[in-house]
C-alpha cells in the first residue's frame, strides 16, 4: 500500500523521463520511467536507512547518465541529472538531493562536484550508519513490539468492553507483567528507560484503580503527559539531558544534544496531553479511544521529527 508519491519528471535529448518516488509502511521505491517504459527500480528498507537513489541511463553516444534521487528538504524528494561531473538537470535549483544522508551523517555535504568527489568516503560512512542502524533496531525491536502490543491491548479492551476504566487497569496490569517477564528473559523488553518506565507503570496503575471513571480514564494521558513532561524538562533544563537524553539518543542513528532533545521531548509531551484534553472535551468517547490509540501517533512522530532535527549535532568539519 502506498502512503505517499511523488513525480519528477524531465527531458533529454528529446525524450521524456520520469522518477517515481514512493513511500510504504515498509520500504522506499525509486523507479526511472521513459514515457510509459520502466527502465530501472530500486528500493530500501526503512529500517536500513536513509538512501539517495542512482539510476544509470544510457545515452546513444555510448556513455550513461546517473539520474540521483533523494531528500532535498525533510519533506520533499528531488533528482539531479549528471552526465559525468557536470549537471544536466534539478528538480530544485541549488538543492542537495544527498541532504537527509548529510543530516543522519550530522551535517549536509555540499553539492555538485564536492559531493561526488566525496561520494566513496560517504559510501564507507553511510554503509556503517546502516550497519548501526541494523544493530540499535535488533537490539530495540522488542520493547517497541511490547509497546505496540500494550497499545493494541488497551484498545481492544476498551472497545469490545466499552469500560475504559477496565481497560486502563488492563493495560497497566500487562505493562507491570513485563517488568516481571524482564527478569527472565534476555532481550529488552523495557527499552533505555526501565526504571523510569517501570515507575510509571506503577502510577498509571494506582491512577486506573483510584479513579475508576471513564471520564479520568481519558484525562490519564493529559494529567500523566504533563507530569511527565515536567520531569524531562528538569532533565533538559538542570541536568542538560543527562538522564532522559542520553537514553532517547540509544534509539537515534545520529548524535544528539541531550539537553535540547530533553525539552523537546517535554514540548512534546505538553502539546500531546493538551490535545489529549482537548479531544476528550469536545469529541465522543469513541472517538477519544480511536485518537489515542492511532490518530494521535502521525501527529507526535511528526513533532518528533521537528525535535530531532533541532537537536541533532551539526558536524563541526569544514563545509
Amino acid at each position: 500500500m502506498r502512503i505517499w508519491t511523488y513525480l519528477r519528471p524531465f527531458s533529454y535529448s528529446g525524450a521524456d523521463y520520469t522518477v517515481e518516488v514512493f513511500f510504504t509502511f515498509s520500504q522506499t521505491v525509486s523507479r526511472l520511467f521513459k514515457g510509459g517504459e520502466l527502465l530501472d527500480e530500486q528500493s530500501v528498507h526503512h529500517m536500513d536507512g536513509v538512501q539517495t537513489f542512482t539510476h544509470v541511463l544510457p545515452t546513444a553516444f555510448g556513455g550513461a547518465l546517473r539520474v540521483e534521487a533523494g531528500y532535498v528538504s525533510w519533506w520533499s524528494v528531488g533528482i539531479t541529472v549528471l552526465d559525468g561531473e557536470r549537471t544536466v538537470y534539478e528538480s530544485h535549483p541549488g538543492k542537495n538531493v544527498r541532504f537527509a544522508e548529510g543530516m543522519m551523517q550530522g551535517g549536509v555535504r555540499s553539492g555538485g562536484r564536492d559531493a561526488s568527489s566525496e561520494s566513496a568516503s560517504s559510501g564507507l560512512d553511510l554503509a556503517e550508519m546502516v550497519h548501526t542502524n541494523q544493530n540499535k533496531w535488533q537490539r530495540n525491536k522488542y520493547s517497541i513490539y511490547a509497546d505496540l502490543a500494550l497499545g493494541a491491548l488497551f484498545y481492544l479492551v476498551g472497545k469490545f468492553t466499552e469500560d475504559l476504566a477496565l481497560a486502563a487497569i488492563v493495560g497497566a496490569g500487562a505493562g507491570l507483567a513485563l517488568v516481571v517477564l524482564q527478569r527472565f528473559v534476555k532481550v529488552d523488553l523495557l527499552g533505555g528507560f526501565a526504571v523510569f518506565g517501570t515507575i510509571m507503570l506503577v502510577i498509571s496503575a494506582i491512577f486506573s484503580l483510584a479513579l475508576q471513571d471513564d471520564y479520568w480514564v481519558q484525562m490519564k494521558g493529559t494529567v500523566l503527559g504533563l507530569f511527565t513532561a515536567s520531569i524531562f524538562m528538569i532533565d533538559g533544563v538542570f541536568r542538560q539531558g543527562a538522564y532522559f537524553g542520553a537514553r532517547i539518543e540509544r534509539y537515534m542513528p545520529l548524535p544528539l544534544h541531550h539537553n535540547r532533545i530533553a525539552i523537546g521531548m517535554s514540548a512534546l509531551g505538553m502539546v500531546m496531553a493538551f490535545a489529549n484534553y482537548y479531544v476528550a472535551e469536545n469529541f465522543s468517547e469513541d472517538f477519544w479511544l480511536t485518537w489515542t490509540t492511532f490518530l494521535d501517533m502521525p501527529l507526535s512522530m511528526g513533532l518528533f521529527y521537528a525535535i530531532i532535527f533541532w537537536a541533532r549535532k551539526k558536524s563541526t568539519g569544514p563545509a
